[in-house]
């Protein structure tokens, strides 16, 4: 008698893009069982009238993307509801960080809260054996430890935001996309006959979108006039509330600077005082970083002094850096080159050369 083998199941996380989609193609293709999964994340209720209509209509449109996707691959579609966990771990945390003089990063969390956790759960307990999405990254096994690197695309690597995957959850993942060029992707995608193949990439944070990140703060942090302030004290503006502002920022201060204009350079939240300084200041630059929440993808990479390249913020150009142990708690990572704008409670990512080895939070 001969028994047919049983497939392996995987659950594809489809936001309605060309990436995901194709993803889902792929594994089909290799044989796998594919189910595509649509996420409702962001709830429009935490907006205004006017742009919950607009990001109601927004996600209708991704939902019925997703659906295609899966009606043109012939694979069973879902839809599961994790608008709960997503307000707690990933709204919530953004008005905390922002409140408290910090820029979140909260397409990480979403990555870390929703997709690799309550979302790998719930496909587990259905009866998956992995979960897939379209990140540009690659895992590889060895010696019973993944690795995370960095893809083949590098203008399209997104290990930056994945930073804080887990070995117990890197056991179910996959991602398909990584050995794959972006031109290669949208190739595929026409080739499996997905509507996606010629979609524009989306832009934005994962759950505002095309509302102005000022617009959204503003409805849970109301607007605080206080001094744009030079770094000898004087007077040269004035601002709508301290939590609005990033380090580096120059747009939106409200006055120009001509051939040498202004920047954020720190902040002072109890004053409610912006300062600011001109392009070249050396108060835009900083060698030490101190982190917290550090987390290695594999425990053998946490053995520190560490030599290795780093980035602040997503398609930064690797730096080279070493990272040294301080306390228990934090760790210091020392840039051979001043870095321009570090900016508390966004990621610093560490690599070796192609590896990602994790990354942590800047205070």
């Amino acid at each position: 008698m001969i028994f047919k083998k049983k497939l392996k199941i995987v659950y594809v996380a489809l936001s309605g893009g060309v990436d995901s989609a194709t993803a889902a193609g792929i594994l089909k293709k290799e044989g796998y069982a594919v189910v595509g999964v649509f996420m409702r994340q962001f709830d429009v209720a935490d907006v205004s009238k006017e742009n919950a209509s607009q990001l109601a209509c927004s996600w209708e449109v991704d939902r019925r993307s997703a659906m295609s996707a899966a009606a043109t691959l012939d694979i069973p579609f879902k839809e599961w509801d994790f608008r709960k966990q997503y307000h707690k771990e990933v709204v919530d945390y953004m008005f905390r960080e922002y409140k408290a003089g910090r820029t979140p990063n909260p397409d990480a969390m979403c990555n870390k809260y929703v997709k690799f956790d309550a979302f790998l759960k719930k496909a587990l307990k259905e009866g998956a054996d992995f979960i897939a999405t379209g990140h540009y990254i690659r895992i590889k096994e060895l010696r019973r430890t993944h690795k995370l690197y960095q893809a083949k695309d590098k203008n399209k690597d997104q290990s930056y935001f994945l930073y804080s995957l887990t070995q117990e959850q890197l056991n179910y993942c996959l991602f398909p996309l990584g050995a794959y060029l972006k031109s290669d992707v949208r190739n595929m995608a026409k080739k499996f006959g997905l509507p996606q193949w010629n979609k524009k990439d989306s832009q934005g944070i994962c759950f505002v979108g095309k509302i102005p990140m000022k617009e959204y703060l503003q409805t849970k942090i109301p607007v605080k006039p206080g001094a744009l302030m030079t770094l000898d004290g004087k007077i040269v503006g004035e601002h709508q509330g301290a939590p609005y502002y990033t380090i580096g920022q120059r747009h939106g201060l409200g006055f120009g600077g001509g051939d040498d204009p202004y920047y954020v350079v720190s902040k002072d939240m109890k004053k409610n005082i912006v300062f600011v300084a001109k392009g070249g200041a050396l108060a835009l630059y900083k060698k030490e970083v101190e982190i917290g929440d550090m987390h290695w993808i594999s425990k053998v990479q946490s053995t520190v002094p560490l030599i290795c390249k780093a980035r602040i913020r997503y398609r930064q150009q690797l730096q080279r850096a070493t990272i040294e142990l301080r306390t228990k708690k934090f760790i210091i990572i020392n840039f051979d080159k001043p870095q321009r704008a570090v900016t508390p409670g966004q990621a610093i990512v560490c690599y070796k050369g192609q590896e990602m080895l994790g990354g942590g939070i800047i205070f």
